[in-house]
């Protein structure tokens, strides 16, 4: 494809279409192929169905779906002192039958017969006993403790590569490390203090117990926060969506005009190898210029890259501000060829996109090809808000959070408003 480098200038134009770039092309979206209007109020691409197995599993993050079909539901915060919810399918719908765990948040993950999650400061598992469920009385053990979780990007998402290491998401307490954070005009920290303990992602061992903040590795740094975390098991690298800053207009209104500051930076897919530097939070990805370009926090002008000429990449960005809140990679056999091995990810929508209209919502899919994205994404479901336009994210009806595949290859799709979640299926004779 022809590489085409989009301006700032024709940010006006651009801004109400979806733009995903890498670093040799611009990609714009494709519409949902064949779309249609489901029954449960999804659009989705024609020979998909989506059913809801349930209204409210309770205002929740992550979903992880095990081999027996157990559904385990994170939550955004404890219900009747509990964290984790587990659900089972009975004739088309789920119903709860536990819940564990006296945290909240974000990360699950079902690996090697343990259920991992963590809570923001520490890393647990539980052994799947001989019917592959997790008794509810059973004490947890600890694998990870000491992290650093403060107000902001406090959650850990969690991802297992196939070498026995567990990946975590180490956010930064900061919007751009500034002297005052979020404050107009205010000038960076440089160094910044906060890339030795947080602005990362940290490897440890997945089965040794009782690990240290020290006992980990800094598998990768410049990295603001992650929700959106997995393992692409075709390629074995370990791939994050990256939450871009805030505020370009707000606090240097002289350098980015309001309606530059909601589309800028990009949201980034990020293929994180060990070493990786994303350069945050010197650097943020603009996706009209292409390329990473020096913060105003630290002596930029909008335009110029200084010391970000050299840090690493997307793989490929989404429009400003999109919240992407979850990232899977299918390997199930239910959906069509093409999406074998892509990427699905949900965004969650974001509250700082004024004076343009509210965007997210969705689930996208990435067509993906010997590890890397190949051709445009599309969206894939979309409908959740209720609504065409609404004015802030409060009003949205649903906001899809989670991802997670089921044995069979369906797709479950969770939502952090109601806690509704969605079965999708496929059937070619469903077109």
């Amino acid at each position: 494809m022809k590489k085409t480098i989009i301006t700032i200038a024709a940010i006006a134009g651009l801004c109400l279409q979806g733009v995903v770039s890498s670093a040799n092309d611009t990609i714009r979206v494709n519409p949902t192929p064949g779309a249609i209007t489901n029954s449960v109020g999804l659009t989705l691409p024609a020979g998909f169905n989506a059913a809801t197995i349930i209204e409210s599993a309770g205002k929740n993050r992550h979903i992880v779906v095990n081999k027996n079909g157990d559904i385990y539901v994170k939550l955004a915060a404890l219900k009747d002192g509990k964290g984790i919810v587990v659900l089972r399918e009975k004739k088309g719908k789920a119903v709860q039958v536990n819940s564990f765990g006296d945290y909240a948040g974000t990360g699950i993950v079902i690996k090697n017969g343990y259920l991992y999650a963590s809570s923001n400061h520490e890393v647990f598992r539980y052994k799947l006993n001989n019917k592959n469920e997790i008794d509810p009385r059973q004490a947890p053990e600890k694998i990870i403790t000491g992290l650093v979780g403060l107000r902001q990007h406090a959650t850990k998402s969690i991802a297992l590569d196939n070498a026995g290491n567990i990946y975590v998401n180490i956010g930064a307490p900061s919007n751009s490390c500034q002297i005052k954070d979020r404050e107009k005009g205010s000038l960076g920290q440089d160094p910044c203090p906060l890339l030795d303990s947080s602005a990362g992602i940290w490897q440890f061992k997945a089965d040794k117990l009782n690990q240290s903040y020290a006992e980990g590795v800094r598998y990768a740094t410049g990295i603001r926060n992650v929700v959106g975390l997995d393992w692409n098991n075709e390629v074995n690298e370990l791939f994050a969506m990256q939450h871009g800053r805030d505020g370009l207009f707000q606090m240097f209104p002289e350098l980015y005009s309001a309606e530059q500051s909601s589309e800028i930076p990009a949201e980034e897919m990020l293929l994180v190898k060990k070493g990786s530097n994303f350069g945050w939070p010197y650097c943020y990805y603009d996706p009209f210029q292409e390329k990473k370009i020096l913060a105003p926090e630290y002596g930029g002008d909008a335009k110029k890259q200084g010391r970000c000429e050299g840090v690493d990449t997307p793989v490929a960005a989404f429009p400003g501000h999109w919240g992407p809140n979850a990232l899977l990679f299918y390997d199930g056999d239910m959906f069509p060829a093409k999406y074998k091995h892509g990427a699905f990810v949900a965004f969650h929508g974001s509250w700082n996109r004024a004076p343009l209209k509210q965007k997210g919502y969705k689930v996208v899919f990435v067509p993906f090809k010997d590890g890397k994205p190949n051709g445009d994404w599309e969206v894939f479901a979309d409908g959740f808000t209720g609504a065409e336009e609404i004015a802030s994210p409060g009003d949205a009806q649903y906001r899809p959070c989670g991802l997670a595949q089921g044995p069979d290859g369906s797709l479950y799709i969770s939502d952090s408003v109601k806690g509704t979640i969605w079965k999708i299926t496929y059937n070619a004779s469903n077109k």
